[in-house]
């Protein structure tokens, strides 16, 4: 039985992974702030432990990283981020928040990959997947505005394709995923794509995924995007 380690399932994408890759037989290890208060994700059936992890307690991460060694993680889902100012323009932009949206958003996925290495390179699958954004790529951003998300999500970019190359002598494939507009929290009601639909088209990619595409920032479908 394969195993998952899913950050951020509290609600939205996180809670749709747990739920999706549950349902298909694997061990499920959750993770959310408040598990007390996470209804939802303690509700769905099937071989899933729940552990509260605040990720910018980096404290926390070592130390549930120590509870589970020898635990073989096939795949580790760094799904928890924040996007405290959603559209604000550079005047609206609250510098005092900055620090914290980085660590969440930055610090916190390279911290849980360097935590979680002896796990993720004594399993099968091997393979570690940065949830990321539209608004991190450089390229595609014609509009300024959300700069706390936008930096945030370039920079787990960067984080990910250093993985990549740290551990490729061990095989394991990191990925950058956009899992496209989506209707949770985050993305709002008006958003195209279902919270099912984003969960069933990424986990198809991270199936699919091969040693040569570690090291990639690609979307829903498998495509390449631009940094």
């Amino acid at each position: 039985m394969p195993t998952v380690l899913i950050t951020g399932c509290s609600r939205g994408l996180g809670l749709e992974f747990v739920r999706q890759y549950s349902g298909d037989g694997w061990r499920v290890i959750a993770t959310c702030r408040h598990p007390h208060l996470a209804t939802e994700l303690t509700a769905i059936p099937g071989e899933i432990e729940i552990h509260s992890l605040d990720v910018s307690d980096f404290t926390a991460v070592d130390s549930m990283a120590t509870t589970l060694l020898g635990t073989p993680i096939d795949v580790l889902i760094l799904n928890a981020g924040i996007n405290p100012q959603k559209d604000a323009t550079l005047a609206e932009t609250d510098f005092e928040s900055w620090p914290n949206v980085m660590r969440v958003n930055v610090m916190a996925p390279a911290k849980i990959a360097s935590a979680f290495r002896p796990h993720l390179a004594a399993s099968q699958i091997k393979v570690v997947v940065g949830i990321s954004s539209q608004a991190g790529s450089i390229t595609l951003n014609q509009r300024g505005r959300n700069f706390l998300y936008r930096t945030s999500k370039a920079g787990l970019n960067m984080v990910i394709t250093g993985i990549a190359r740290e551990l490729a002598e061990e095989e394991i494939i990191s990925v950058s995923i956009l899992p496209g507009a989506t209707r949770t929290n985050m993305g709002g009601p008006e958003a195209p794509r279902s919270p099912e639909q984003s969960v069933r088209d990424m986990r198809r990619v991270i199936a699919n995924l091969k040693i040569q595409d570690s090291g990639s920032f690609i979307d829903f479908d498998g495509q390449n995007i631009p940094w």
